[in-house]
């Protein structure tokens, strides 16, 4: 039995089912929170935030660190839950990895910088943040949330997806085992919660990951309050390989890049501009690994790819690779569900010989689904690139480094990784342009990100 399940999960009479992602069998049941609920959560917080300042950075990192280690004690626990409403194997590392960008937050050094005239700047806490989490990592993305919040002396207000709240749920437990009552609060509802959390008056920042559209609306309910905003929304992230590049040694780099966590990372590689001299040897070498990619319930650990987490999700994914077929794009490999694993999964699949203005390409995927489109000039690759309203991620391969080094600096996002794609690192900042957010999350930028400037003038 799974004891952190067993803590978090209510009645089948008082909660609402989450189901397994590969078996779509039930997994445990969430409570439903009310808008009053919420209100009197924002409350609490607000009343716990000024104590829990008062701690001061050390103290706050010293909890910091004891909450890594527990999370770390879990981890396995953890990483079942995750497993099951996820989808993904090995939801231990996700929790292993939540545990160590919490560590990461509470070492950051943030220090008041001086000033001309001997002025200087503090960094002081906002009052209450809004987490609003996605469901693709939703261990590790409340963590990447909360860490800096805290270590800032913010008290937090939690809402997970609807898809996967129980793992952040149990995340929430282990957290307030260690904290004062009330600094941290996980509320499992539904939109209408969501809405009435972000447009709430007590609120001072939100920070949330999720999908373009999402972000538009709480950037709407934020109107009123006028609370600061981190917003990492989609990605549609753009890879260019140049001529000349080895692709023997690119080819399982390329692969997971799009492929890592079944396709469903919003900085995941998802349109692959490849020069038409070698077009056709990585067409073949992501199609090889693709037939072979184990997949298969998280719970095998031999599985590399999951399921697709939800039937909307499943129905995007099918949906643009029947769109793309109907063009006369070609279906390399997969382009079909794979039904005798589970309901919700989607062979890997490598589209070919599809263009710009394709559904599969213009869109996000977010699934296990690569579009890869030739192209003979290196500025109309580029500008195709570029040619789309977001911008998180964005990467350049090749074995010339003043070229590859070139062409990065002309690609329009957030990130940009060379012979590499989708890496984060807690210390580096990481943060979307257009369409994809505003913000940066990480590091220094991210602590800053979760307090007031403060300027003291003598």
């Amino acid at each position: 039995m799974n004891a952190l399940l067993t803590t978090v999960s209510v009645s089948d009479d008082h909660g609402r089912p989450i189901l397994d992602a590969a078996t779509r069998e039930v997994v445990g049941h969430a409570p439903v929170h009310t808008v009053d609920q919420l209100n009197a959560a924002i409350a609490a917080a607000v009343k716990a935030q000024p104590s829990w300042a008062a701690l001061g950075h050390a103290e706050r990192s010293r909890i910091l660190h004891v909450i890594a280690d527990d999370i770390d004690a879990h981890a396995e626990e953890l990483g079942e839950i995750i497993t099951a409403e996820q989808g993904k194997a090995g939801g231990s590392g996700e929790a292993h990895g939540a545990a160590h960008w919490l560590r990461s937050a509470a070492d950051t050094v943030l220090e008041p910088q001086s000033l001309p005239d001997g002025a200087e700047q503090h960094y002081v806490p906002l009052g209450v943040v809004a987490s609003i989490g996605p469901w693709n990592f939703p261990v590790m993305i409340a963590v990447w949330h909360v860490a800096p919040a805290l270590r800032m002396g913010n008290t937090v207000v939690l809402k997970p997806s609807e898809n996967t709240p129980l793992s952040v749920l149990a995340l929430a437990e282990i957290f307030r085992r260690h904290l004062p009552a009330d600094v941290l609060t996980a509320v499992s509802g539904d939109r209408e919660v969501g809405a009435a959390l972000a447009a709430h008056p007590r609120i001072a920042k939100i920070v949330f990951t999720g999908s373009t559209a999402t972000g538009r609306r709480i950037v709407e309910s934020s109107a009123g309050n006028l609370a600061r905003l981190t917003l990492e929304l989609g990605g549609n992230d753009a890879a260019i390989v140049l001529p000349g590049t080895d692709v023997d040694a690119v080819a399982d780099k390329l692969f997971w890049a799009a492929f890592m966590n079944t396709g469903q990372v919003c900085a995941a590689l998802k349109r692959l501009y490849v020069h038409e001299s070698i077009y056709d040897d990585v067409v073949s070498a992501l199609a090889e690994r693709a037939e072979k990619a184990p997949m298969g319930p998280g719970q095998d650990k031999a599985n590399r790819l999951g399921p697709v987490q939800n039937p909307a999700q499943f129905e995007i994914v099918s949906r643009l690779v029947e769109e793309a077929r109907a063009r006369g794009a070609r279906i390399v490999t997969g382009g079909t569900p794979a039904t005798e694993l589970g309901p919700l999964f989607y062979r890997p699949t490598i589209i070919a010989d599809v263009e710009d203005g394709a559904a599969v390409v213009d869109e996000e995927q977010f699934g296990p689904v690569l579009p890869v489109i030739r192209y003979s000039d290196v500025d109309d690759a580029v500008r195709r690139a570029n040619g789309t309203d977001q911008g998180l991620g964005a990467s350049v391969w090749g074995a010339d480094a003043d070229e590859v080094d070139a062409v990065a600096q002309r690609m329009e996002a957030g990130t940009v990784w060379i012979n590499q794609h989708g890496g984060v690192d807690p210390a580096i900042p990481f943060g979307g342009t257009k369409s994809s957010g505003y913000g940066l999350e990480f590091g220094v930028e991210g602590l800053k990100a979760m307090a007031a400037s403060k300027i003291i003038r003598r």
